[in-house]
């Protein structure tokens, strides 16, 4: 088949990807001027690559936490498949609490509880906890979290871009698509369309950009083996190890469009809250800091939307790499 998919974002190149590689002929349409990520405004770039639906039950639901496992499953066969580096792990992660907001976690752990009862957070003591790592500020409450990973995002991007060019997908960059409709890219025809867009499926989609920052650290030095995810009352505040002593600190989530650098005051919250975990981070280095819109519909959660010559998938919000490869499959399962 013919296909043309509108946006390059993380779920246009999956699906890039994966049609190129069943053997349809796909050609993808992006307004950004080129693939890498000083050029491309794709939200999958500002992202720290937290694989974990148990965690996301707190701002998701069940089938966030389904999309999430079935994607942690497709993930390591897909990576192999890529044939390119990237830096992906899954050992777990870490939950973690101030003393004085054992309240707020527990309420949230109770939710996580009531929609995933299989899979509760294993609560540890502070030997444990020290344990796993080393670096933690002692005293803290802490919870362990099986299965969950972490992926590394821009090098997922370069690799799923480089592997769609080597499975013959026809890139169009600078070239915007102000409608998707069945079989057809604005002008350009098609067996089947496929729009990918995020923000930018409005009018036909009622989806908005939600603002989220984060931070590059590099500490050298901190050694940290699990993504550490702080239960702060105020704010969603989790830390990402990246190869080469770096750190991802996030994320902001501000009912905003607005695309201008870190502010002042999420550059406090998340680096303050981040310090009081881990008290090395004193001397490490902001090396950048990045903002972007995650693309959400009204409900928050992901829509894939099939009809005859035409799917859209959107909503993605804060779930995008954990849900992605479970929604791609399932939008190239039903096109076969």
């Amino acid at each position: 088949m013919k296909v043309g998919v509108a946006g390059a974002g993380l779920v246009g190149r999956l699906l890039a990807w994966r049609l190129a590689r069943a053997g349809h002929a796909v050609t993808v349409c992006d307004t950004s001027p080129g693939p890498a990520q000083a050029q491309c405004a794709a939200a999958g770039f500002t992202a720290a690559g937290l694989l974990s639906p148990v965690a996301e039950l707190d701002c998701g639901d069940a089938r966030v936490a389904e999309l999430g496992w079935r994607s942690l499953r497709l993930w390591p066969r897909w990576l192999d498949e890529l044939q390119r580096p990237v830096h992906f792990t899954r050992r777990g992660s870490l939950l973690l609490a101030h003393p004085g907001d054992r309240g707020s976690a527990e309420r949230l752990l109770a939710r996580i509880a009531a929609q995933d009862p299989a899979r509760l957070p294993l609560a540890l003591a502070s030997e444990e906890l020290q344990v796993r790592e080393r670096a933690l500020h002692k005293g803290l409450l802490g919870w362990h979290v099986a299965g969950e990973g972490l992926i590394h995002t821009p090098q997922a991007m370069n690799a799923l871009f480089a592997a769609g060019c080597a499975q013959g997908v026809e890139w169009r960059w600078g070239h915007p698509v102000r409608e998707v409709a069945a079989g057809r890219l604005d002008q350009l025809g098609f067996d089947h369309a496929i729009d990918a867009r995020g923000t930018g499926a409005r009018p036909e989609l009622p989806v908005r950009g939600v603002r989220g920052e984060l931070h590059w650290l590099h500490a050298p030095g901190l050694v940290l083996r699990h993504p550490l995810r702080l239960l702060h009352p105020r704010h969603r505040v989790y830390l990402v190890p990246r190869p080469g002593d770096l750190l991802v600190v996030g994320a902001s989530e501000v009912e905003s469009e607005d695309r201008s650098p870190v502010s002042l005051r999420s550059s406090l919250e998340l680096l303050s809250a981040a310090h009081s975990v881990l008290p090395e981070l004193a001397e490490a280095r902001v090396v950048h800091s990045e903002t972007n819109l995650r693309p959400a519909l009204p409900d928050n959660g992901p829509l894939l939307h099939r009809q005859p010559g035409l799917t859209r998938i959107n909503g993605l919000f804060r779930h995008g790499w954990l849900v992605a490869p479970a929604l791609v499959a399932q939008a190239v399962e039903a096109l076969e």
